[in-house]
């Protein structure tokens, strides 16, 4: 057995915990969901899972320490994410009613696929989450139980879980938020303004992130 249930619990609350607080992944579930749908909300919620992955690949594999402990490698990665997040707040701007329908045709204004990669991308390029899966994911593994790193698997399989209930929940919310959106093109562009100005601080937030 690689994990204990009594750690397993704590890990799974810590998770819960974690998941519901205000930050960038969720509120930017919660924003893409309003305006887009549930599709798109759990689109985006994919997409983030996935990254999430990626971040438990590289802990296992030792790839997170150089964000760690290279000062330039973490500088460039939260530039690129904050001027990934700069041109989500661009777009938001400039969205009009037409562009909130989602569509999983190539002329559609914007896809699921388009949703997913965003999802993606917003993650993998914030150096702080692979920092937080380093420091957080090794305070629960047990030499005893088994190989480090399989633990760790473990554990980032579990994180992801959660992570796709708790933000499934956001969007089921938002979802019913995105109806009333859908059929009122004054409460869409307010939306897509709050949308752009919530990027635009997730982006400066990023970007003064330090180690």
């Amino acid at each position: 057995m690689l994990i204990s249930y009594e750690t397993l619990g704590v890990f799974i609350a810590t998770s819960i915990a974690l998941g519901m607080a205000p930050g960038p992944d969720n509120i930017f579930v919660l924003t893409q969901s309003a305006l887009y749908g549930r599709k798109a909300g759990f689109a985006v919620t994919l997409g983030l899972c996935t990254g999430l992955l990626v971040h438990t690949a590289a802990v296992v594999f030792g790839v997170a320490v150089l964000f760690q402990t290279s000062e330039l490698a973490f500088t460039a990665l939260k530039f690129i994410g904050a001027a990934y997040l700069i041109y989500l707040a661009y777009g938001a701007f400039r969205a009009s009613r037409a562009d909130l329908s989602v569509s999983e045709r190539p002329n559609g204004a914007i896809s699921l696929r388009q949703l997913y990669g965003r999802g993606i991308i917003m993650n993998i390029t914030n150096p702080k989450v692979a920092i937080f899966f380093l420091a957080f994911l090794p305070q629960f593994a047990d030499p005893a139980l088994g190989p480090i790193s399989l633990q760790m698997f473990a554990f980032g399989g579990v994180f992801i879980a959660v992570t796709l209930i708790v933000f499934g929940s956001v969007v089921i919310g938002a979802g019913y938020l995105g109806n009333w959106l859908r059929h009122s093109p004054k409460a869409q562009m307010i939306m897509n303004r709050i949308a752009g100005v919530i990027f635009v601080g997730l982006a400066a937030r990023l970007a003064t992130a330090q180690l």
